[in-house]
């Protein structure tokens, strides 16, 4: 069966990853009434401007090394190929040689995937783990400013909110306010699909009189 070798570069659509859930400090008994709110922390991490940059920045470093890997890839499938097509016309010996070879190869494969996917895993946790700090930060001063007392991270897997009303969701304010304080533009947009050309209807043939 045919490995796949996509690495996580390919998997990653964000930053999903199980960073320590932030909270806020506990705050001061609430002279009035409490307020909560609620935010995808994590999400809101991946969706800054300058995590989709740094992602994208990320995925292309490792795009030389992920092409590497499946040329490898690839030349371990031709050669199992060859060796199926040919072994009943081969020697014993050489067929126990190119049968080590490919051994040898799958090996390698087997330990530069797993190195990759470690590499890959490290840095992305690093840059998360970075911006995450700065995107707590601005949470903070948010919930702060708008009076929350409480701010509960709906993207843990052991979530404790049962029903948080839209309107208590501040995810994309905090991105948002992110987004002002970094002063990183938003990604470009990727360029629109060409439109398929219509058929024209086939014109009908003259009626025989």
């Amino acid at each position: 069966m045919k490995r796949s070798i996509a690495l996580a570069v390919t998997l990653a659509s964000g930053f999903a990853l199980s960073a320590a859930a932030q909270t806020l400090p506990a705050p001061a008994a609430p002279a009035g009434p409490v307020k909560i709110a609620v935010i995808a922390f994590q999400v809101a991490v991946a969706q800054t401007n300058e995590g989709q940059r740094n992602f994208a920045d990320l995925q292309k470093k490792y795009e030389p090394k992920e092409t590497q890997l499946k040329t490898l890839n690839d030349e371990i499938e031709s050669l199992k190929k060859q060796l199926q097509a040919q072994g009943d016309k081969l020697s014993d010996a050489e067929r126990a040689t190119r049968a080590k070879t490919i051994e040898d190869k799958d090996k390698q494969l087997q330990r530069s995937v797993e190195d990759t996917r470690n590499d890959f895993q490290t840095e992305m946790q690093e840059l998360y783990n970075t911006l995450a700090s700065k995107v707590y930060d601005v949470l903070a001063s948010y919930a702060q400013q708008q009076g929350y007392t409480l701010v509960l991270d709906v993207a843990q897997q052991q979530n404790p909110v049962l029903y948080a009303n839209e309107s208590s969701n501040i995810t994309k304010q905090i991105i948002d306010a992110y987004n002002v304080k970094s002063g990183v533009p938003a990604p470009p947009a990727p360029p629109a699909a060409a439109a398929p050309a219509t058929p024209r209807p086939a014109a009908k043939p003259p009626v025989a009189h």
